[in-house]
């Protein structure tokens, strides 16, 4: 296993003189931070400043074709955290939160049993503490290492957004699928592997840090109980529900999911 090479990205322009918290957010697989994450982050630039990551071989993120598992993608964003803290980017005194989407919802339930420390809260979004079966993604993982990433997005766009949203919102639908179609499919590969060796089911009582858990009503990925396990397993834990959601939150309804950021994240 290897800890893979991430490239963090500002996502708004909070003035440095009036907003000192931080919040960290990350992408599911196939979709790219600026894409899903943009409209959300516009709408925390009273609270917030926004730093997002890519995974590997997404959008601005580097390829990573070696193997890895959730625990070494939530080992990179602790780097990161840390090298943040390091270079002052983030303000002496200055509360850290994070919210992650899919399989970044596993990376943050990750985060807080392996680096609960760094962060004052954490928001598992659309996720599970175990997603699909092991059988599934590793036949995924091979099919796209022979066919490619494209072989995913007809699937995707059913499975990714509530009904009647690809025709509401076309332009925020096709970026993310544009993502997916472009990504690296060894690296994709390499994740789709990493979430079927993921299952915290039983170590979720470990979680110290607020975990606040966001799900969308109409997921057909992981459900409103998958949420609301998460949220009753955890030491202190909060399930909240977005209607007219599928899998993609931040994308789907922006303000709704920055309202439960800024006001569940204390």
């Amino acid at each position: 296993m290897t800890v893979p090479q991430i490239t963090a990205l500002r996502l708004n322009d909070a003035p440095a003189d009036t907003v000192k918290d931080v919040l960290f957010v990350g992408a599911g697989l196939g979709t790219g931070v600026q894409g899903l994450w943009g409209e959300t982050a516009q709408q925390l630039t009273d609270r917030f400043h926004v730093v997002g990551w890519d995974l590997p071989g997404h959008d601005a993120s580097p390829a990573h074709t070696d193997e890895l598992s959730i625990s070494d993608l939530a080992q990179a964003v602790a780097d990161l955290v840390r090298s943040q803290h390091e270079t002052g980017s983030i303000a002496a005194g200055a509360k850290v939160y994070y919210a992650g989407v899919s399989i970044n919802g596993a990376v943050a339930l990750q985060l807080g049993l392996d680096h609960g420390d760094l962060f004052d809260g954490i928001a598992p979004i659309c996720t599970g503490a175990k997603i699909g079966e092991p059988a599934s993604w590793k036949e995924r993982a091979e099919l796209v290492e022979k066919a490619g990433t494209p072989t995913m997005v007809a699937g995707s766009a059913a499975r990714w957004f509530a009904e009647g949203f690809i025709e509401a919102q076309p332009t925020r639908a096709t970026t993310l699928l544009h993502t997916l179609q472009d990504a690296d499919r060894h690296s994709y590969a390499r994740l789709c592997e990493a979430l079927a060796g993921f299952d915290v089911r039983e170590r979720l009582g470990e979680i110290s840090t607020p975990i606040v858990s966001i799900q969308g009503s109409d997921d057909q990925v992981c459900s409103v109980d998958d949420g609301a396990f998460i949220a009753e397993n955890v030491q202190h834990g909060t399930a909240e529900v977005v209607d007219g959601v599928a899998h993609q939150a931040p994308v789907e309804k922006p303000e709704a999911v920055a309202e439960l950021l800024r006001t569940r994240f204390a």
